[in-house]
């Protein structure tokens, strides 16, 4: 993808076949201009992992106070609007978690909300700092990645049987947590439990995300089709009861109207697009 402004780049990368169940893609960012840029990352409901190569990157988190990001970070899951600030001579890459793959590295570390966790505090800051060290000295993001993806390989465990049936009933027109309980023959109180422990977020959570999602999506591709946005085809489409609880969950989510989302998608980084 070629950046809109040479002087700021940024892009999307691909994940690999290999690992199409473990990281959605990769992001890169880097400013070369005089001036900060501002953007604001879409609640994704993943969990990331931010590494830092230049200046420092800053986020601001629920709470309107800033977070650094010095050399690494995770982030997550991204439940609602997450903007971020790039100074001049800032880059960054972004390592976007897929489903369960962030538990599936790390276990027993459990985030919630936008709540920042450094990696260091798990115990092995050698290893962190040891990889940060080598990307930082690799050039080409491809390269880059390619070198995180083998780095990571040894310490992915596999899929969990309950994990699976939850991420394949994602996209079906049932209720998940009761079809994986008969399925499995738990408790929907226990399947709950590990949606929540393994995922970070509760099936409700992602349902009402997924509405939310599905709205943009009909939104960009109206826009896109250069025709206006008719409101109560959103709102039908997307089984929204009224127009207030469209506008609650833009809110919610963004921070933002619809029709003032409409006006600043260029700066939102938008996982759908």
């Amino acid at each position: 993808m070629e950046p809109i402004d040479p002087k700021y780049n940024s892009y999307r990368i691909p994940s690999t076949k290999e690992f199409e169940d473990v990281f959605t893609h990769f992001y890169f960012a880097k400013n070369n201009t005089q001036k900060a840029v501002a953007k604001t990352l879409l609640p994704n409901f993943q969990t990331i992992f931010v590494f830092s190569f230049g200046k420092p990157v800053y986020f601001k988190a629920n709470q309107g106070d800033e977070i650094e990001v010095g050399r690494y970070l995770f982030l997550g899951p991204v439940k609602q609007a997450l903007p971020y600030r790039l100074e001049p001579g800032s880059e960054i890459l972004v390592i976007n978690f897929k489903d369960d793959a962030f538990y599936r590295f790390f276990g027993k570390v459990i985030l919630s909300g936008h709540v920042p966790f450094n990696p260091d505090d798990l115990g092995i800051e050698n290893c962190f700092s040891a990889l940060w060290e080598k990307l930082r000295q690799i050039d080409d993001q491809n390269d880059r990645i390619n070198f995180i993806l083998e780095f990571c390989r040894p310490y992915l465990a596999a899929k969990n049987s309950t994990s699976e049936l939850l991420v394949n009933f994602k996209a079906s027109i049932y209720n998940p947590i009761k079809s994986v309980a008969q399925h499995t023959q738990q408790s929907e109180r226990s399947i709950q439990s590990h949606h929540k422990k393994i995922f970070g977020y509760s099936a409700k959570e992602a349902n009402r995300y997924h509405r939310f999602l599905n709205a943009v999506k009909l939104i960009q591709n109206t826009v896109a089709g250069s025709s206006s946005v008719e409101w109560f085809q959103v709102i039908e489409q997307c089984g929204y009861y009224d127009q207030s609880q469209l506008i609650h969950d833009f809110r919610h989510y963004l921070n933002l109207t619809p029709n003032q989302y409409l006006k600043l998608q260029q700066d939102i980084c938008n996982p759908v697009s």
